[in-house]
């Protein structure tokens, strides 16, 4: 199964995502799972995740230092079986952006969380170190229901 997390600028909350799951899924040997991570805008592309993105997630044993911040493109419509979004504006951008046949692949990425269902992964970027584990947590209790180990 091949995963797309998607924020603004792919620099904060999509790699932190793409980071956990890539580490629990090696964890647990979920060899079925691919991820990636891409931003509604290419204002950063090719770029590392935001260097607080990054010393908050090897604070806690995870490593993004290999990814590269990209847009969406029309293609992975067609090649992720699931791709979520950060917040509502984005899965209401990508709801625009989609061919209306991949539409069922679209979700917001919280509705797989149990304490903050429905809610939005709140951007970091212009916020403390408070923030970039706050989004961390919010990874950490969300993606074992989205890779089935809750």
């Amino acid at each position: 199964m091949r995963i797309l997390f998607v924020c603004t600028g792919n620099i904060c909350r999509s790699p932190t995502a793409d980071g956990v799951a890539r580490h629990l899924a090696a964890k647990h040997r979920l060899e079925q799972f691919e991820f990636d991570s891409a931003g509604t805008h290419a204002y950063h592309t090719g770029e590392a995740p935001d260097g607080r993105t990054l010393r908050a997630a090897r604070r806690r044993g995870y490593d993004l230092s290999m990814l590269r911040a990209r847009p969406v493109q029309a293609e992975d419509f067609e090649v992720f079986d699931l791709i979520l979004a950060m917040d509502k504006g984005h899965l209401v951008w990508l709801q625009r952006e989609c061919p209306p046949a991949f539409r069922h692949k679209l979700a917001l990425f919280l509705s797989y969380s149990l304490r903050w269902t429905g809610e939005d992964l709140p951007d970091p970027y212009y916020g403390e170190s408070a923030d970039f584990e706050c989004v961390l947590d919010m990874c950490e209790e969300t993606l074992p229901r989205v890779l089935g180990l809750a």
